[in-house]
């Protein structure tokens, strides 16, 4: 809603003690006959639309001798001005001999409007000088261009002019100069020069609450609505215009109705303006049905309204509704936008619709967008969300015109994909080119080495944030945070967030998942608690973190308390993630059936993550007939991804029913399905290492091998039992060599065989940790007596002393 700054139309219509001195400096001050009004081309004039219709008139003007009379002169230069054609403007306007204040001010005006407001200075300056006395319009038309020009000093020169004029007092033209310090983000300074009016009118309050509102202080916003309200003010259509987005802001819904309530009781809601406000407003604070009601009954759609609505389904992850309500609009004939099409694209990729994203890229050219930079950075943002990274970047090469926003959005388009290495490339090329990154910048490079997973790359970024004094910024340094909760540093973590004098609700989130990933669920119930006394609202992504968290710690009851205290307490809807999350903190527990039937109840059409939590349970737990249930749903939904058919087969395998791992591999190989190869890597000496399960090709393949048979009867020495159940038709002498290859042990080989004695190893692998290595991994650590710390693909595990911090319950 940035577009509903206080429109000049708005100022000009309130009354001023200066309108009666601004009419008699713009009358002119010579005696001209009564004739000369009422002659057809002063008409003509009068009724001039265009400057088409402007060059047809002016040959009448000359044929009939008037283009010397002031009357004539000074309204060519103002239609001039008016079209736009201030070089025509100039060509009426210099030849004059004998010019009088009108047209200096008229022409004035034209610089400020339609030149470079630099050039309307140097006029400014040229018709003090002639001795001309300036008019309080003046100074409002030069401080209207400073503010839309970001202008702070010139502002400040014309503010001394008006109060070395004498036009303090006036009320409009300081309102102008709070509008002006308000749009060059001064607010501080633009609620100083309110503050000291001595009168103040509704239009100077809509000043002062909007620059509130477009300056991201909302909340004082909503404050001063209040206090205009005490001093006996009603809030008009700008006011509530103004306010709106503030509220939308915040997220205050109460207050948002009573305003909607407001607008009902004063009529308002008949305007377009106001009920695109409302809708949006609705949208920014969740209530999508609300919006879309008020919108289905808007007679006067326009573009703004569409884009408002398209964009608000797109950011509240309704990608289908989203898109659709683009079709309509373009079934209905409204033209798109760039604020349209970069709805749309932002829906295509959070919805994974490569194919929709094409057909709107051609739109994009038909359109004739393609020269906008934003629609583009759009683009390549939907492209690498469509896993089409590619071609993402082949449209960031053929730009012309790169912003920094290009370069954050190709660098996250790189880590969102496992680029890594492309991600850092690219980040090291825009330092080679002086582009200095921002704090988007620094989040998507921090996202990309928290996929590596390692120390060393963590404290390299974290370096360059304070080299860069970025370190300050609530966002970069919660990702900080997060990175090193995900390489394994949680302690580095919590110090970070305790050292951060504002955090924002994704810090506290950050924090809550770091604990719940490394299965320290005590402290995350805690910190959640520490989060509530300190009177922070959690939102969706809390509640999701802090359930997991339970879930990977076994506090079932907690996790159902949690989830109940979201929807009763604080109102918050739950999302299919959630549902998922409760499946999973059941069924780890061994609380198959209870699950089940959750799943049966939910008052929503579960999807694939809610069976799948329930597929890897039955798994953990060894049953069979839900797990065949489970699986029968997820084949429905997606048929396609080998990670389930795998994950039935091992629930069958070790139930020693042969005959159905051939049948789900059959399957498999009929439809095409690879599984996917389990990887682990470990970092040494500023190079990753990477192993795959019985690969030989590492140059020290030998090594390893030869290490691993010793370590395997070290820790057989000590109670380790290797797991025989893997594989049918296989000896278990065999068996039992395969699953000492497995890549988690080549890995941990590696790291002891190149580190010394007591150096923590730190492993990364793709896939979830196989019962047979994590049971062997706790006795590697004890009898090395080494830290391993292993993130897999839900969490970590740390193994010291022979134990998992885990507990075996993972």
């Amino acid at each position: 809603m940035s577009s509903h700054l206080l429109p000049t139309s708005s100022l000009s219509t309130t009354p001023s003690s200066s309108s009666s001195r601004i009419q008699h400096a713009l009358t002119p001050r010579i005696h001209i006959p009564a004739h000369v009004y009422k002659h057809p081309a002063a008409i003509l004039l009068e009724l001039c639309t265009s400057i088409q219709e402007l060059h047809q008139i002016i040959p009448q003007i000359i044929k009939n001798g008037l283009y010397e009379q002031h009357l004539f002169q000074t309204k060519l230069v103002s239609l001039f001005c008016k079209y736009n054609s201030l070089t025509e403007a100039t060509r009426v306007f210099e030849p004059i001999e004998d010019k009088n204040d009108a047209l200096y001010h008229t022409m004035l005006k034209g610089y400020a409007q339609s030149s470079s407001i630099f050039d309307g200075f140097l006029f400014f300056c040229r018709m003090i000088d002639v001795g001309v006395q300036p008019v309080v319009f003046n100074f409002t038309y030069l401080l209207k261009g400073c503010g839309e020009n970001l202008l702070v000093r010139e502002g400040k020169q014309v503010h001394a002019q008006v109060i070395l004029n004498g036009y303090e007092g006036d009320v409009y033209v300081m309102t102008c100069v709070v509008n002006m310090y308000a749009k060059c983000r001064l607010i501080d300074d633009a609620y100083k020069v309110f503050v000291k009016m001595p009168e103040r009118d509704l239009v100077c309050w809509n000043t002062i609450i909007a620059g509130y509102a477009q300056n991201g202080f909302a909340e004082r916003s909503v404050e001063l609505v209040s206090q205009m309200v005490s001093e006996g003010l009603r809030p008009d259509q700008v006011t509530v215009i103004s306010i709106l987005p503030a509220v939308g802001n915040l997220g205050c819904l109460r207050v948002g109705k009573s305003i909607h309530g407001y607008v009902l009781r004063s009529g308002y809601e008949r305007h377009g303006n106001v009920a695109t406000a409302l809708v949006d407003m609705y949208l920014k604070c969740g209530c999508l049905s609300t919006g879309r009601v008020i919108f289905d009954k808007m007679s006067g759609k326009n573009v703004v309204s569409w884009n408002i609505m398209i964009d608000g389904y797109a950011q509240n992850g309704d990608y289908g509704e989203a898109l659709s309500l683009f079709d309509k609009m373009l079934d209905n004939g409204f033209k798109p936008t760039g604020v349209t099409v970069m709805a749309a694209l932002n829906a295509c990729g959070g919805s994974g619709d490569v194919a929709c994203g094409q057909s709107v890229h051609r739109l994009v050219d038909e359109l004739g967008l393609n020269r906008d930079v934003s629609v583009m950075n759009s683009l390549i943002s939907m492209y690498c969300k469509c896993k089409r990274v590619g071609m993402g970047s082949e449209i960031f090469k053929n730009m012309k015109e790169k912003t920094l926003v290009s370069w954050n959005a190709m660098i996250l388009g790189y880590a969102q994909n496992g680029q890594i290495v492309n991600a850092l490339n690219h980040f090291r090329l825009m330092k080679v080119q002086n582009i200095e990154p921002d704090s988007f910048t620094m989040v998507s490079i921090i996202a990309a080495v928290t996929e590596f997973s390692t120390l060393r790359q963590a404290k390299w970024i974290h370096g360059v944030v304070t080299r860069t004094c970025l370190d300050k910024n609530v966002f970069v340094k919660t990702a900080l945070v997060d990175m090193y909760a995900k390489c394994g540093a949680i302690t580095t973590a919590r110090k970070l967030f305790d050292l951060m004098d504002e955090k924002h609700i994704t810090t506290w989130n950050a924090m809550i998942d770091g604990y719940g990933t490394h299965g320290y669920g005590p402290e995350a119930i805690k910190l959640f608690k520490e989060m509530e006394d300190k009177q922070i609202k959690p939102n969706n992504i809390t509640f999701l973190c802090i359930i997991s968290a339970c879930s990977h710690s076994g506090f079932v009851n907690e996790g159902q308390r949690f989830f109940s205290k979201m929807k009763k307490e604080y109102d918050i809807e739950p999302t299919m993630d959630h549902y998922g999350a409760i499946v999973d903190l059941l069924g780890r527990s061994g609380r198959l059936t209870e699950a089940w039937d959750f799943i049966q109840n939910m008052p929503i059409e579960p999807r694939i993550n809610v069976f799948g939590a329930m597929l890897g349970a039955c798994k953990i737990h060894k049953n069979v007939e839900l797990a065949e249930m489970a699986a029968s749903k997820l084949f429905e939904l997606n048929p396609n991804d080998g990670g389930y058919y795998v994950l039935l087969a091992n629930i069958y395998a070790a139930a020693s029913m042969w005959d159905k791992v051939s049948e789900i591999r059959n399957k498999m190989e009929q439809r095409g399905i690879k599984k996917t190869p389990g990887y682990s890597s470990v970092e040494l000496e500023n190079k990753v290492h990477t192993f795959y399960s019985g690969s030989s090709w590492h140059f020290a393949s030998k090594k390893i091998y030869d290490f691993l048979e010793v370590l395997t009867e070290k820790i057989k020495d000590v109670g380790y039992v290797p797991a025989t159940n893997l594989m049918h038709d296989v000896e278990d002498d065999l068996q039992e060599q395969m699953a000492s290859t497995h890549s988690e042990r080549l890995a941990i080989a590696f790291g002891l065989l190149n580190t010394r004695p007591g150096t923590t190893i730190h492993i990364r692998k793709n896939l979830r940790v196989c019962g047979d290595c994590h049971a062997a991994t706790k006795f590697i650590s004890l009898v090395e007596n080494r830290e391993i710390i292993v993130r897999d693909l839900h969490r970590f595990h740390h193994f010291k002393n022979g134990v998992c911090s885990c507990g075996d319950y993972w």
